[in-house]
């Protein structure tokens, strides 16, 4: 079942095109990974869905409903947005950045249920005994890891991440999906962006492959081959598989261009 639609999405800077009519589901209880090369259009596809530019044409719909009728509150309680990078400069605790995610359920101050959210969501994350840390006294892998659990404090249906792994080590890499693994329900969704492949196949339902502003190619992890790479990054591999398992070894540049 479809809980976010997206239809011939278009979006260009100036006149320079960098979305060329996307168009893809994202099903119930599902994460989604997008994937591709710098300059592909991932980072601005995520920024459309989160209303944070608006495209030059095409169709967002969230289980039916336009997204361009959404209020940017109704939007803020709907999805939860971590941006590719964030320069955090407000003397916040952890505890009181993270509790800004729950703004858009609330008023004037917070009640004890955002507070009771807050503390729950800093557990999962094991940032508890960061809590009354100031923000700008964190690691780049801490501040990530706050800013993850910024959206889950939103509680919003649908997660959109563009490149959560950012600055973290690999056991809090995966720490930080088990947590959106378990996040999920059949009533929420995912939409991560990814570089590293490895992790988007052994993660992800399904996979969007993007090129120069279009889908190259979509479907689970097996629809990583050399066939889908190497035209898309320019890159000889050799892709393996042990029962559900598919791993992606890089061995050297393609000469001549991409495609």
């Amino acid at each position: 079942m479809v809980i976010f639609q997206v239809n011939q999405l278009k979006f260009s800077y100036d006149e320079t095109p960098v979305l060329k009519g996307i168009s893809f589901d994202l099903d119930h209880g599902s994460i989604l990974g997008v994937v591709g090369p710098n300059g592909s259009g991932k980072t601005t596809l995520i920024k459309c869905l989160n209303g944070l530019v608006k495209p030059d044409g095409g169709d967002l719909e969230f289980e039916g409903r336009d997204l361009a009728n959404f209020s940017r509150r109704e939007i803020a309680r709907t999805i939860g947005y971590v941006p590719q990078a964030e320069n955090q400069t407000f003397p916040y605790t952890v505890f009181d950045a993270v509790l800004t995610g729950r703004s858009a359920r609330n008023r004037w101050k917070p009640s004890e249920g955002d507070l009771t959210a807050v503390a729950r969501t800093l557990a999962e994350m094991g940032l508890d005994e960061l809590a009354l840390r100031d923000v700008r006294e964190l690691s780049g892998g801490q501040l990530r890891k706050v800013l993850i659990a910024r959206a889950f404090a939103q509680d919003p249906r649908v997660l959109s991440l563009d490149e959560p792994m950012a600055s973290l080590d690999l056991c809090h890499q995966l720490e930080v999906l088990n947590t959106v693994q378990n996040w999920l329900t059949d009533d929420r969704a995912a939409l991560i962006t990814f570089h590293d492949l490895n992790l988007a196949a052994k993660y992800c339902d399904e996979l969007l492959i993007m090129k120069e502003g279009e889908i190259f190619a979509r479907g689970g992890p097996e629809v990583l081959t050399p066939e889908t790479i190497e035209p898309v990054y320019g890159v000889e591999v050799e892709v393996n598989e042990n029962h559900s398992t598919r791993w992606i070894e890089p061995k050297r540049p393609l000469t001549g261009n991409r495609g």
